[in-house]
C-alpha cells in the first residue's frame, strides 16, 4: 500500500507532461471503476436493489475488475456483513475502531472473529447463483491484470502515442489509487462526519464531499436505513451519477425492477428519528 500511494504522488509529477487525452481517458476510467463498484458490487449485487440483463452485468463485472477491490462474491458478502452488524467487532471495518482502521487498517489485520463467525449465519447462494459473478470470480487475478493495469496503459500507448510509463502510472497507479481512497472515505468519512436526517441512532452520515468523490455514495445515513434503495439517496435534484446510470440503463430495457422507498416512508422515518437537520 505504501508503494502504490507513492506512486501515486510521483504520477502528479507527471501530469504536466502528459497528454491532455491521456488525462482524459484516466478520468474514463476512474468512472468506469466507480460504476463496477457503486452500480454492481454494491448497489446490484450486494443489495439486490434492481435487476440488471447479462450485458449489463458483463460490463459491471469487467468494471469491477477494474475497480481491484476484491471480487464482486467477496465485495458483496463483506458488505452484507457490514450491513448486517454496522459498527460492532462483526463489521469487517468497524467505525467505531477509529478512522484509520475503518479506511485502510482494517485490511491490514485479520479479521475479527465475530466477522468470520456470524458472517457464515448468512446466507449468499444467490451470488453464486449468477454466472457471470462465477466466472469472474474464477478468472478473479487475470481479469484484474488485463482491465486493471493492461488495458488502462496499452490504449494511450497504441491510439495517441502516450509512453507507456506516463500511460502506466497516470491511467493505472493514480486512477487505481484515487479510486480506491474514494471507496474507503464511504466506510470511514461516511461513517463519522455530517448529519443524520434519517435516523440519528445510527453512525452513517450524509456527506457531501464523499457524495462528490463516489459518485453518489455518501448518502450514507439514507443508504443504512433504506439499503434497498436502488438510488442510495432520497430522489430528487442531487448529485448522484451511480444513480443516473442505472436510470439511462433502464432506458436502453437493460435494468428493471428498481427499488425504492416510498415518499410516505421516507417522511415518516424523517419524522420518528431523524435528526431535523432535513
Amino acid at each position: 500500500m505504501a508503494l502504490l500511494h507513492l506512486g501515486a504522488v510521483y504520477a502528479l509529477s507527471l501530469v504536466p507532461r502528459a497528454h491532455i487525452l491521456t488525462l482524459l481517458w484516466a478520468y474514463f476510467c476512474f468512472l468506469m471503476t466507480a460504476l463496477g463498484v457503486t452500480a454492481g458490487a454494491h448497489r446490484l449485487w450486494s443489495h439486490r436493489s434492481y435487476k440488471a440483463k447479462l450485458p449489463l452485468r458483463i460490463f459491471l463485472a469487467a468494471a469491477n475488475s477494474m475497480a481491484f477491490q476484491n471480487d464482486i462474491y467477496e465485495w458483496s458478502r463483506d458488505h452484507r456483513v457490514h450491513h448486517k452488524y454496522s459498527e460492532t467487532d462483526a463489521d469487517p471495518h468497524n467505525a467505531r475502531r477509529g478512522f484509520f482502521f475503518s479506511h485502510i487498517g482494517w485490511l491490514f489485520v485479520r479479521k475479527h472473529r465475530d466477522v468470520i463467525e456470524k458472517g457464515r449465519k448468512l446466507d449468499f447462494t444467490d451470488l453464486l447463483d449468477d454466472p457471470v459473478v462465477r466466472f469472474q470470480r474464477k478468472y478473479y487475478k487475470s481479469s484484474v491484470v488485463l482491465m486493471c493495469f493492461v488495458i488502462p496503459t496499452f490504449v494511450p500507448w497504441y491510439l495517441w502515442g502516450e509512453s507507456l510509463w506516463n500511460a502506466y502510472f497516470l491511467a493505472s497507479i493514480l486512477r487505481y489509487t484515487i479510486s480506491l481512497n474514494v471507496t474507503w472515505l464511504v466506510n470511514s468519512a461516511a461513517h463519522m462526519y455530517g448529519n443524520r436526517p434519517y435516523d440519528k441512532n445510527i453512525n452513517p452520515r450524509q456527506n457531501t464531499l464523499v457524495t462528490l468523490g463516489a459518485i453518489g455514495e455518501g448518502f450514507h445515513n439514507y443508504h443504512h436505513t433504506f439499503p434497498f434503495d436502488y438510488s442510495a439517496s432520497e430522489l430528487g435534484l442531487k448529485f448522484n451519477p451511480t444513480t443516473w446510470f442505472i436510470d439511462f440503463m433502464f432506458w436502453l430495457g437493460l435494468v428493471t425492477d428498481r427499488k425504492q422507498a416510498p415518499k410516505e416512508m421516507i417522511q415518516a422515518r424523517k419524522e420518528r428519528t431523524g435528526d431535523g437537520s432535513a
